[in-house]
């Protein structure tokens, strides 16, 4: 059996079960944070939303191979730290292996040009002797020195009044005239010092000593001639080398005396170093690997920036090289003159290793300037995908999410009206109520 209400207490009635439904989807979109919960709430913000926040998702995972690309770039960086700091070593070694010059010059010594009897006649030393000694005399008979006079070495200037020398060292060949009138041994000590390939100098036992400026095998002769040409000549083969004291046992095939280099030990000492060091280049390239890519053995790093595939798709591709001694142009070390060897005894081989290693640290600071501008760009990326998918996840928030402080303030009004409504509905009971009191 139906019951039937007043109006005014339907309309109460109706009004508190509205005023409660709003009232509790307004409890739900504070308890879900979200004002659009379903697709029937909004279906345009919904479908939004869910677009944008499955971007956002997409780019926060591709974060972690751009931080994965980030570090194989600065691993491969951190080699070639470590790989210059070995280059800077291998220069240094070899520095000191040019240091060690003076111990590794070609030198040979001919006879004592001064002797006691002389010495004691002139009251001079051995060396002053030797060096105010006369090329050319009267005769070919060397005449000693005396008090009153500097002797001569007897060679007859009559013949022969041009003097020369020739030095050979290495692919390099000095010759030089003068004349022999009044030319003294210091005289041939100072045309030897201005070849620049060569010096000369008379000891404390008055022996003409020749040294080369550089490590090659260095070779010397003395000549006279009518001219200068014929001197020449005569120098090329030492036709009078023995003049100046050097003895025809100390001469090659072709006349002139020969200077060899000796085998200096405190540069076969550093040959183990400076390999040690080579080697430890390729091991350090070796272990310059993260997540096993290594850019320093010529492995491909690619990191991809966005969630499109195709054509559309943006990322970055590096090529790594492959950095080993042997392609930065460092060669090892010995003691002899060997192709691809550097010869630690030779001072152009020096020179020219020098020059390898300033190279190869060209080189490096190339491959790093490389590495670094894809680091950089690397990076730029990465911090703009984190902050891109920061918007798209705050522009999806705005579409759905409710606004609590406002839903908050409209919870508080639908239960004080839903409190009025009761209040109504009692006020309508009461009126019913009322026809009971006349019974």
């Amino acid at each position: 059996m139906a019951v039937s209400l007043n109006p005014g207490v339907r309309n109460a009635l109706s009004s508190l079960q509205s005023i409660t439904a709003q009232a509790q989807a307004s409890q739900y979109r504070l308890a879900t944070g979200k004002k659009v919960n379903t697709a029937v709430d909004n279906p345009v913000n919904y479908f939004t939303a869910a677009s944008l926040n499955d971007r956002s998702s997409q780019l926060t995972g591709l974060l972690d191979g751009m931080s994965n690309g980030i570090q194989t770039i600065q691993a491969a960086s951190k080699g070639i730290d470590g790989i210059t700091k070995l280059v800077n070593s291998l220069q240094s070694t070899i520095k000191q292996a040019q240091s060690d010059a003076a111990q590794n010059r070609p030198t040979k010594a001919g006879g004592a040009l001064a002797t006691a009897a002389e010495q004691v006649a002139t009251s001079k030393s051995l060396k002053d002797i030797a060096l105010d000694k006369k090329i050319a005399g009267a005769d070919t008979t060397a005449d000693a020195a005396t008090a009153t006079s500097s002797g001569d070495l007897g060679i007859d200037t009559s013949a022969s009044p041009q003097a020369a020398i020739s030095i050979t060292s290495g692919s390099t060949t000095y010759t030089a005239s003068f004349a022999n009138a009044n030319a003294t041994v210091r005289d041939v000590v100072n045309e030897i010092n201005k070849s620049g390939i060569a010096t000369a100098f008379v000891d404390e036992k008055g022996q003409l000593n020749v040294k080369g400026n550089g490590s090659d095998d260095v070779q010397f002769g003395f000549g006279v001639g009518a001219d200068a040409a014929a001197a020449a000549t005569a120098a090329g083969t030492g036709t009078n080398n023995t003049a100046i004291g050097f003895l025809a046992a100390d001469a090659t095939a072709a006349g002139a005396i020969k200077g060899q280099s000796i085998t200096s030990s405190v540069r076969s000492n550093l040959i183990d170093q400076y390999n040690d060091l080579r080697d430890k280049i390729d091991d350090l390239a070796k272990d310059s690997s993260f997540n096993g890519i290594n850019l320093l053995k010529g492995d491909r790093l690619s990191i991809q920036f966005n969630e499109k595939t195709g054509k559309n798709q943006t990322k970055l591709d590096i090529q790594g090289s492959d950095v080993t001694s042997d392609n930065l142009g460092i060669v090892k070390a010995g003691n002899t003159q060997l192709a691809g060897q550097v010869n630690f005894q030779n001072d152009a081989d020096l020179e020219a290793a020098t020059k390898s290693l300033t190279g190869a640290l060209t080189s490096l600071k190339s491959l790093s300037s490389t590495f670094g501008a894809n680091l950089s760009v690397a990076q730029a990326r990465q911090d703009f995908t984190k902050d891109l998918s920061d918007v798209l996840s705050t522009g999806a928030s705005n579409l759905v999410n409710v606004d609590q402080n406002a839903e908050a303030a409209n919870l508080l009004a639908l239960q004080t009206r839903q409190q009025l409504s009761q209040t109504a509905l009692s006020l309508s009971n009461q009126a019913d109520q009322g026809v009971l009191r006349l019974f």
